[in-house]
């Protein structure tokens, strides 16, 4: 049997503020919001570091939601996200996220990363506002900015990775640092 205590300890050693793994849902992304808000509450940090690593989980948990359709999900494994919001040193926190993503999205999501990640403040500020001001509006109802809208947000590059799980689909890590 598994030994439930050790597993407690790894993930109060390692502080973790919250975990999820499972199924894709709108009501189930509200609820992890409600549950990271309650859970950054309680813990002793500034409003302002609060609200950044609020507002960014929000942003990257509306981007899964809203291009995790764009796959033809063809086993539950594949419907499956994985979530994690931790403490890293004095003020300092990591989303990382994983899903799964079609193997042919793959190269374009990664040069959209790559630019972004390559960019000035000032580039990625530019950049916001001419979208903002195109109001070019995909089917999703988003404007490309949730990306850029992130990295802004965070200051810092996004940390991602791509592992190929067979013809149809790839595994998708993102990991991104907040800090004061």
């Amino acid at each position: 049997m598994l030994d439930i205590h050790d597993y407690y300890h790894k993930m109060q050693n390692k502080d973790i503020v919250l975990a999820y793994k499972g199924n894709v849902s709108g009501d189930l992304f509200n609820c992890i919001l409600q549950l990271a808000e309650n859970k950054l509450d309680k813990i002793e940090l500034s409003p302002k570091l609060k609200k950044k690593v609020f507002n960014i989980l929000v942003e990257i948990l509306q981007n899964i939601y809203h291009h995790f359709d764009e796959i033809q999900v063809d086993s539950e494994e594949y419907q499956t996200i994985l979530f994690m919001l931790t403490r890293e040193g004095e003020g300092g926190y990591n989303i990382v996220t994983g899903n799964h993503v079609a193997a042919d999205k793959v190269a374009g999501l990664k040069k959209r990363i790559d630019d972004i990640n390559a960019m000035s403040t000032e580039e990625l500020k530019s950049v916001y506002r001419e979208r903002l001001n195109n109001g070019d509006v995909s089917e999703k109802g988003g404007a490309g900015l949730g990306i850029i809208d992130i990295v802004r947000k965070s200051g810092d590059k996004l940390v991602y990775d791509f592992k190929s799980v067979n013809t149809n689909y790839s595994f998708f890590s993102l990991q991104v640092r907040v800090s004061a």
